[in-house]
């Protein structure tokens, strides 16, 4: 038995506000009756459930996008510093964060609770490209640039190819393939510049919504997810 909002939550009818103004606004309806309230229990596997006459079945994972804010690691648990689980409100078991941004790192992040699938996206077989908004304290040269391009060896470290695409002297879009630790930034110190801020606009053909604002989510939709999926097969 689940509540009434996890299921139609986890079948992107909506946050869970917005599940509790459907409930509030009569619109839901399970096996045959008016939904009294969003915490109602319901048998998860036998109930009829309808949004404006329109049925809805139960899902197992919720996948949600966040636009990650600085400040917030990506992890399920921190001692001393705040977790990027603790902006979502919803109280799903076993969510996590697909890959990592480093603490200061803003933007795209996707929160599930499906290993299998964050397990194909994360595997370095699958060259999910990853897309970086860049901004850096010295101008590159050619030079410079062809370096990043190529791949560079960082403290020992290899890094392959990147793809650069200069927006200002001292910003521009990164895309890499692998999302080793700090990748980005010592990718930048191998050439003598400094990264001073980071921000992840897309994973594959994921794009960050940016009229999310930092800290906020949603839950993915359909075609985001189908398409998701269709990478890792």
């Amino acid at each position: 038995m689940l509540r009434l909002d996890r299921i139609l939550a986890n079948a992107r009818v909506g946050s869970r506000s917005e599940v509790k103004k459907l409930v509030k606004e009569k619109r839901v309806r399970v096996n045959g009756e008016i939904a009294k309230s969003s915490d109602m229990r319901v048998d998860e596997n036998t109930a009829e459930i309808f949004v404006d006459d329109i049925p809805v079945t139960y899902e197992k994972y919720v996948y949600y996008m966040l636009n990650k804010p600085a400040g917030y690691i990506s992890a399920t648990e921190g001692k001393n510093c705040p977790t990027v689980l603790d902006l979502i409100t919803e109280d799903y078991k076993g969510m996590f964060p697909c890959g990592r941004l480093d603490k200061d790192t803003e933007g795209l992040l996707m929160i599930t609770n499906d290993g299998p699938l964050a397990h194909e996206l994360l595997s370095p077989k699958k060259h999910v490209e990853k897309e970086y908004y860049v901004e850096h304290t010295l101008p590159l040269t050619e030079e410079d640039i062809a370096k990043i391009e190529s791949g560079v060896t960082y403290n020992g470290v290899s890094y392959k190819p990147a793809v650069y695409k200069k927006i200002s002297d001292t910003s521009c879009t990164l895309t890499i393939q692998e999302g080793k630790y700090h990748e980005i930034k010592f990718i930048f110190n191998s050439v003598g510049d400094k990264v001073v801020y980071l921000k992840r606009l897309r994973m594959k053909n994921l794009v960050l919504d940016e009229t999310l604002k930092p800290g906020e989510y949603r839950p993915l939709t359909k075609e985001e997810l189908e398409d998701l999926r269709s990478i890792a097969r």
